[in-house]
Order: structure tokens, then sequence, then C-alpha cells
């Protein structure tokens, strides 16, 4: 058996835009704009952007932290702990950025509570008022 090494092969699987919008269900604008943002840094083969393994696990933190409403400066904040500080500095900022966001949501939360609360009081009064209503406002 023979141990020659393929010298024009990566030693990391890459990825091409195209596979990674398939595989997130994201656009090749977004994947552009975070590019920009300075949150990916493919590398580039004639005109095309090369994504590695690194990449494509950026790009899956960025897309969780989309999801659930982190900014674009917090997740810029998390990847770049990593890069500086290590992953226990990373996970460190990510459960600071998480809490947080959790209590912003919890808020948001109580103020949709209310305001449904207000809508359904609302309702009652104008059925109360129009009982012909009453059919109709289903």
């Amino acid at each position: 058996m023979s141990l020659l090494l393929n010298l024009k092969r990566p030693p990391y699987r890459t990825y091409s835009i195209t596979q990674l919008c398939r595989e997130f269900n994201a656009t090749p604008r977004a994947l552009r704009f975070y590019e920009e943002q300075g949150l990916l840094s493919p590398a580039r083969r004639d005109t095309a952007r090369v994504y590695s393994y690194k990449d494509r696990a950026r790009l899956q933190l960025i897309l969780r932290g989309r999801r659930v409403g982190l900014s674009i400066a917090e997740i810029r904040d998390i990847l770049d702990t990593y890069d500086e500080e290590g992953a226990t500095a990373q996970d460190a900022e990510a459960l600071r950025i998480h809490k947080k966001r959790i209590e912003q949501l919890q808020a948001q939360r109580a103020h949709v509570d209310e305001a449904i609360e207000e809508l359904k009081q609302g309702a009652k009064n104008l059925i109360c008022m129009y009982p012909q209503l009453a059919d109709t406002a289903q």
C-alpha cells in the first residue's frame, strides 16, 4: 500500500458557497454579508469563494445566533473571543450574551402578554356594546 500524499488536495474538506447555502438554507447574499462583516473569511480559488470546515462551523454558529435574535456585533464578540482567548473564554462570553438575550425575550414576552390581555378586554367590551358582532369576530 502506497502512502503518497496528493498535494493538490487540501488536507481538510472545503465547501462552495452553493453547498453551504443548500446545507443551511441560506442565501449567497447572506454569506457575502457575513463575509463583509468579518464573520467569515473564505479563501479564493480564482474568483470562487472556498469555505473551510472552520468557516462552516462559524456559519453554523452565526445562523444559530441570528435565529435567536443575536446582533451581528454580539455574534462577532463570541467568535472573536474564541480567536483571541480560546474555547473556555468563548463559552463564558456566549453564556453572558445568552443570559442577556433571555432577559430581553422574557421582557418582550411580558409586553406581548399584556397586549393580548388588553386586546381581549377590548374585544369583550365591543361585543358587550354590539352583540351582533359576536358571530363575525371569529
